[in-house]
């Protein structure tokens, strides 16, 4: 349960920061294997002359003062439920807002550490961080050292704890790069790519991958081996292949395999949505401690939850309240004006294709379930008859809350943005459903009809 120690074996300082082998041993197997299918064509790191000092045939010595430093990092996760890199959703007032609901740890969007090297506005904005935020890192794409240890300058000029290298992001931008998750491909290569940033970091450096590319090429277990090596504080695993991205249930088995045998703490990451999936995950699997994505966009309460132990089970009045302080967020960070609201609005309607996906899920109804299959997975219809809701008995408010149309997210979005507080934003929102909300519901219905047609 939370607030139980981790089992002996796996918080042993001994286990976890054990001496490292040269990584050069580590490596000598894959290389030779390389030098063999050299003809195959593969997505290359970098070999500027920095790159190749630093990815020399033997791993730097790691100091007691870098081991030291990676320990007390990791300290900082051990047990916690932190907030994912969201593409889109980990802008400054969304994570504080999930800072407000009990997120101790935060990560920012993945930004392309070239890109933020040129001083790009957009990748810059990434190092901005809240007063809230006591342990925040910065995830970067990159597939050069010396990106890699500029942009960890950068990070730690901004006052940022640590820095990610992203190995698992498996959108297209990422890979026609040559970045994320196609990485993956050469295990070798990476682990020198990892081990180059890692020696000169000022910051502590995290990996975060996927279990591999394609389901006939999963090698997670062989990046975990050879990363252990590279002076890492740790390794996060998203329990998908890149060409998977969310259409099937994160594998927790792998995720728990790599945990138990790696030297140096895993953190999982896939399908988190309630504060029991996420404490049975922490409990099972030996892993340091976990990720939400997702689950912290469709509920940023999650957090709390987890803390808490127990499920906040609030009304629609309560989510409007916190959907109306990420607005005040907004207002602060973007600015009041139209110009702010432009740039807010951005992501604010985005946001409510997210939030409109929550229901309640009651351990004692679904806690079984869960086991079987991850809730985030599960067919939500707009009232749910296990917990003794109707469609008659849900209020306008809570109607439209779960609304799943755009228009619908663009007008509740506008009427948080207009109303100067809760209450007036719960009326707003009245009213806008008393005029507006069925109209929506048949316009998704329509589409809805017409997806099936086409899929037919």
């Amino acid at each position: 349960m939370l607030g139980q120690p981790l089992p002996r074996q796996l918080c042993s300082p001994r286990n976890i920061y054990a001496e490292s082998r040269p990584l050069r041993s580590a490596l000598a197997g894959l290389a030779d294997k390389r030098a063999a299918s050299a003809a195959v064509a593969e997505p290359e790191i970098s070999t500027r002359q920095a790159d190749v000092r630093a990815s020399s045939s033997s791993a730097p010595e790691w100091s007691s003062e870098h081991k030291q430093r990676n320990q007390a990092f990791a300290e900082k996760l051990q047990g916690k439920l932190i907030l994912a890199p969201l593409t889109r959703g980990n802008h400054l007032p969304f994570r504080q807002l999930c800072a407000e609901l009990g997120a101790d740890v935060t990560m920012s969007e993945m930004a392309f550490a070239r890109q933020l090297l040129k001083q790009n506005v957009v990748e810059k904005a990434r190092l901005r961080i809240a007063s809230n935020e006591p342990c925040y890192g910065l995830q970067v794409a990159t597939n050069t050292i010396a990106e890699g240890v500029g942009a960890a300058k950068m990070a730690a000029d901004a006052g940022c704890t640590w820095l990610d290298l992203n190995c698992g992001c498996p959108i297209y931008e990422a890979e026609r790069r040559g970045l994320g998750a196609v990485l993956l491909r050469k295990p070798a290569k990476l682990a020198r790519l990892a081990a180059g940033i890692a020696a000169e970091s000022p910051l502590p450096v995290t990996i975060k991958i996927r279990t591999g590319v394609s389901s006939s090429t999963i090698n997670c277990l062989k990046v975990v081996e050879l990363l252990q090596d590279c002076g890492v504080a740790a390794i996060s695993i998203h329990g998908r292949t890149m060409e998977q991205r969310y259409k099937r249930a994160a594998d927790w088995d792998l995720i728990s395999t790599a945990a138990r045998s790696s030297s140096i703490p895993v953190i999982g990451n896939g399908d988190i949505l309630t504060h029991y999936e996420a404490q049975r995950r922490l409990q099972d699997t030996g892993c340091w401690g976990l990720m939400s994505g997702r689950g912290a966009l469709i509920k940023p309460w999650i957090f709390k939850e987890f803390k808490d132990g127990q499920e906040l089970l609030l009304s629609a009045e309560d989510r409007v309240g916190i959907y109306h302080r990420l607005v005040t967020l907004m207002k602060e960070y973007f600015g009041a004006d139209e110009k702010g609201r432009k740039k807010a609005f951005y992501f604010l309607p985005w946001h409510f294709d997210f939030f409109c996906r929550y229901r309640p899920y009651p351990e004692q109804l679904y806690g079984e379930q869960s086991v079987e299959q991850p809730l985030i997975g599960t067919r939500a219809d707009l009232a749910n008859s296990r917990i003794g809701e109707s469609l008659e008995g849900l209020t306008l408010l809570e109607r439209l809350l779960r609304c799943s149309n755009a228009n619908a997210h663009t007008g509740i979005a506008e009427a948080l943005w207009d109303s100067d507080d809760c209450g007036q934003a719960v009326q707003r929102l009245h009213d806008l459903a008393a005029t507006s909300l069925e109209g929506w519901v048949e316009a998704h219905r329509s589409d809805v009809r017409e997806d099936a047609v086409a899929e037919g």
